[in-house]
């Protein structure tokens, strides 16, 4: 390939372009007209606008891009159409490599109820759980299994199309919700009911194959803090996985691709109970937001080996080694006091962290508008150590070092996570942040002399600014900020 479409958006179309110029590839974006200033245009070689009101949507639109930019090639990232058969199948017919697994495997993994189906043959371990068309068959289902139970959306991804229900007076309802939700989300409102595990962890196996049918595992990753469903920290190594364990999720991981006939890049996700059992989830047939922490960790190039695999190359190796530990965390522009409200804005001040072993995949710059149509994520901050206790010191360094303003960001929200007694000994599951959430909302409480410090910073700030515009406030002005007038007898105007 000479030249490829990057048909996404954000840090992950920039990523992607960077492996590409690294191999000698031309990267074109896509862009609508609200994007046609962002990072990820500035990023690429060639930039083309999408004009229909679907953007990233469109495949047709996007194809026809890529054809007439003279490309021979399309990555989708993730999102948006990364995990859409008809869009593989389409780049293809139209002359276009697709950077991605076969259409078919697209096809299998993408119903819940399928994939589930097609796993369980294979001897991979399901969830309990089964159908839920109509409210008997629902409180059927939730019966056989036991309440609680998690409603889901058969084509429900990131968190979304997704209740939990705790007896069967709730069911009804979850019912209702979910089927609506999943309509808007993703066309389609067929539900299904699985039994839900408590107290369970999040563990993913990123999986390579190639097309001559190697499979092999990059090991894992515990993905459990989340927020509403949606990941905000992951790690690698899990801090309460067994060797044994994560041998037995890598081989059913390994046997569970090879049984759809997959290539490129994918992930297994489970969930892992207090005792050691695991169960199936889901698959993801793209590459995941997550996967930096992968790359720390064993010194591959995800996105390359996709390239590589696309174009027909064999993996060359059939197991990895593992050094090492990393963490990331995703900052996200939303208000977590506000239930986790996106906060979209102009970014007027952004000074990421640097330094040995940080990474910072990022979508923005300063002076760059976060727009509040598309999903909040602004950057993933990773880093690596040779212990977790050194990666989790150098995260807590990178997020005290890293400064944004202008918007509302969940970037306080995320070390108050990491600086958490029990996620500092690995005691977390799933439930963590639900858990936790008041105490990890509650601002640090500042002794008296560092509030007249800050008062008197605040003062000089607000005195410097009325100058310029040639005012002369006074000490007691309700336009001072709250700590400023409660320290008014120390200013000296």
């Amino acid at each position: 390939m000479k030249r490829v479409l990057i048909s996404n958006r954000g840090e992950i179309s920039v990523r992607i372009s960077r492996t590409l110029r690294e191999l000698g590839i031309q990267a074109v974006a896509a862009y609508t007209p609200e994007d046609e200033q962002s990072l990820h245009v500035q990023s690429a070689d060639l930039a083309l606008e999408l004009r229909s009101p679907r953007g990233y949507l469109d495949a047709e639109e996007l194809i026809e891009l890529g054809r007439s930019a003279g490309c021979d090639g399309v990555h989708p990232g993730y999102g948006f159409l990364s995990e859409n058969a008809e869009f593989a199948t389409a780049c293809t017919k139209a002359g276009l490599c697709y950077i991605g697994p076969p259409a078919s495997a697209i096809a299998l993994m993408g119903s819940k109820q399928r994939a589930r189906a097609v796993m369980q043959a294979a001897g991979v371990p399901i969830i309990p759980g089964g159908d839920a068309q109509t409210l008997d068959e629902a409180k059927a289902t939730a019966a056989r299994v036991g309440y609680p139970v998690l409603v889901k959306a058969t084509d429900g991804g990131g968190g979304k199309g997704m209740r939990l229900v705790q007896c069967e007076a709730e069911l009804a309802e979850a019912l209702e919700r979910t089927r609506s939700e999943a309509e808007r989300a993703f066309g389609s409102d067929v539900v299904y009911i699985e039994k839900a595990l408590t107290k369970a962890r999040h563990v993913e196996i990123q999986v390579l194959a190639d097309q001559y049918g190697t499979v092999c595992h990059l090991f894992e990753r515990d993905c459990s803090i989340q927020r509403r469903h949606q990941k905000i920290v992951e790690e690698t190594p899990c801090p309460r996985l067994s060797p044994e364990t994560l041998a037995q999720m890598g081989e059913v991981a390994v046997r569970g691709a090879a049984a759809i006939g997959y290539f490129s890049a994918g992930t297994f996700e489970f969930l892992l109970t207090p005792e050691g059992s695991f169960y199936f989830l889901e698959m993801n047939t793209r590459l995941q937001v997550e996967h930096p922490i992968t790359e720390l960790v064993t010194g591959l190039d995800l996105v390359r080996e996709m390239v590589r695999i696309a174009e027909g190359e064999p993996l060359g190796f059939d197991s990895v080694t593992r050094r090492g530990a990393a963490i990331e965390v995703r900052l996200y522009a939303e208000d977590p006091a506000h239930g986790f409200l996106p906060s979209p804005g102009q970014i007027s001040l952004l000074r990421p962290a640097s330094g040995p072993f940080v990474r910072d995949d990022s979508g923005v710059f300063e002076g760059a508008r976060v727009s509040a149509s598309y999903d909040p994520l602004l950057a993933k901050l990773a880093v690596w150590a040779d212990d977790r206790a050194g990666a989790l010191a150098r995260m807590r360094r990178a997020i005290a070092d890293y400064a944004i303003g202008g918007i509302r960001t969940n970037l306080a929200f995320l070390g108050r996570v990491l600086a958490d007694p029990d996620f500092v000994r690995g005691e977390y599951d799933i439930d963590f942040v639900a858990d936790k959430l008041g105490a990890l909302l509650e601002s640090p409480s500042i002794d008296p002399e560092t509030q007249a410090l800050v008062a008197a910073a605040a003062a000089v700030a607000f005195q410097l600014d009325a100058e310029a515009r040639n005012l002369a406030p006074a000490a007691d002005s309700p336009g001072l900020p709250p700590w400023v007038r409660a320290h008014r007898s120390t200013l000296k105007w």
